[in-house]
């Protein structure tokens, strides 16, 4: 618009320039639904009416001649005012660029991440801060999803050049604060490492604190067997290849109330775990049966465990049944499984022997942290915005043990995927 040698500016005028140029620059215009909209009802022309509803430009100024008199006197030959002085548009002759992989690329390559800003910093003071720092196109405020400000920047120079001569300038500070300054491929590179590792130590520390519950809740079932001595029972002899758990129910059906029985079908011995004494159990069934007890006509050796045996069967009986819960959770199994009998009546599930614990699951590591966001993702501006007027599922469990107690899963997970909010500033000083 105005020629090489146009009177200077004021600074009133300048920052209305900079402004309405900021709508219309490659920044802003691709990703301004509204302002996109409006260009294409009438060959490219924006109504300064509609201009002065957008808020940045409002605080600054709403009178048509004083936004005349600015853009009159840029030099950058962006905008064109029409004839009737009633309307603006971006020039003809410098149409946006293609957003293509190629562009990304280079305005990524132009972009620096800056950090140490205080919460409360407004994008005017932002600006004059980095007014000396070089020729800068725009600067976007990074924000929660309550629209909070990070106290970081995004920041596109106009060159790489520009970018990296920046970048390498030492002991930036804002005021009193030390800045933390980096080329925008260069932070995303160390969030995604630091990403790594935090998701490593949460692992790390999970996996300790499962073992360590784990071994606490067995610590206590170890310190509960000599409350449960005189309960096991050992069995051996030819038996049948078709003898069943439910064979050994029927047999002390009555008798004694069973806990658990550690037998395979095919196998040729087995311990059965009962809820009192094992012995008058023995007893009262050699009394039904005969002195003989037999296991489907087929003789049967019949031993009690005492001592040192009788915990090490015990102990091997609470780790066995935990193997066989993780792998049941391992594979989304149901929580009951295993070998026993049903509760309270001498088979399966009665008076089960329990272990407690939990099961820590993790959420998935594709979720993206929003400090970790696409370095391309388009977000709203706030000086772009529209004018003011506008039970898991269970298998079967596996017939060679039964669980001596299900155990609750605890989810742990981390907090959903947050959005990256920003505000988006023109540079231009």
């Amino acid at each position: 618009m105005a020629e090489s040698g146009a009177p200077q500016m004021s600074l009133l005028e300048k920052k209305i320039d900079d402004q309405i140029e900021y709508y219309f620059g490659d920044h802003n215009l691709p990703r301004d639904k509204f302002l996109k909209e409006q260009i294409q009802l009438d060959d490219g022309w924006v109504p300064l009416e509609t201009m002065i509803k957008f808020n940045r430009l409002s605080c600054l100024t709403t009178d048509f001649k004083v936004i005349l008199e600015a853009l009159s006197k840029s030099q950058t030959g962006l905008l064109e005012i029409s004839e009737d002085k009633t309307k603006i548009r971006r020039s003809p002759s410098k149409p946006l660029p293609e957003i293509n992989d190629q562009y990304k690329d280079e305005i990524k390559n132009r972009s620096v991440y800056v950090k140490g800003f205080p919460t409360d910093i407004t994008l005017d003071e932002l600006k004059e801060w980095f007014n000396d720092k070089g020729n800068v196109e725009n600067i976007q405020m990074r924000r929660t999803l309550q629209r909070q400000f990070k106290g970081s920047v995004f920041v596109v120079f106009d060159t790489d050049v520009s970018a990296k001569k920046f970048v390498a300038q030492k002991d930036l500070k804002y005021k009193d604060a030390e800045m933390i300054v980096l080329l925008k491929e260069d932070y995303f590179k160390k969030k995604n490492e630091d990403r790594k590792h935090h998701r490593a130590e949460v692992k790390a520390k999970a996996k300790h604190e499962k073992e360590e519950k784990q071994k606490q809740a067995e610590d206590e079932e170890m310190k509960s067997l000599d409350e449960q001595t005189g309960c096991l029972l050992k069995f051996s002899g030819e038996l049948e290849d078709q003898t069943s758990r439910e064979d050994l129910q029927e047999l002390f059906s009555g008798h004694g109330m069973i806990k658990w029985i550690d037998f395979t079908r095919g196998a040729k011995e087995g311990t059965i775990l009962f809820k009192s004494n094992a012995k008058e159990a023995l007893d009262k069934a050699k009394a039904a049966h005969g002195d003989n007890l037999q296991i489907k006509k087929k003789d049967v050796t019949w031993e009690l465990l005492e001592g040192d045996d009788e915990k090490e069967t015990l102990k091997k009986i609470i780790e066995d049944q935990q193997q066989s819960l993780n792998r049941k959770r391992g594979r989304g199994g149901r929580k009951f499984g295993g070998r026993g009998g049903r509760r309270e009546r001498g088979g399966r599930d009665q008076g089960k022997l329990q272990y407690q614990g939990k099961k820590t699951t993790f959420e998935s590591e594709d979720e993206c942290d929003p400090e970790t966001a696409s370095a391309e993702k388009k977000v709203k501006d706030e000086e772009a915005e529209a004018p003011l007027s506008q039970q898991p599922k269970t298998e079967p469990a596996s017939p060679k043990k039964r669980a001596l107690d299900d155990v609750k899963a605890e989810e742990v997970g981390e907090p959903a995927s947050k959005q990256m909010k920003t505000e988006n500033g023109s540079g231009k000083q």
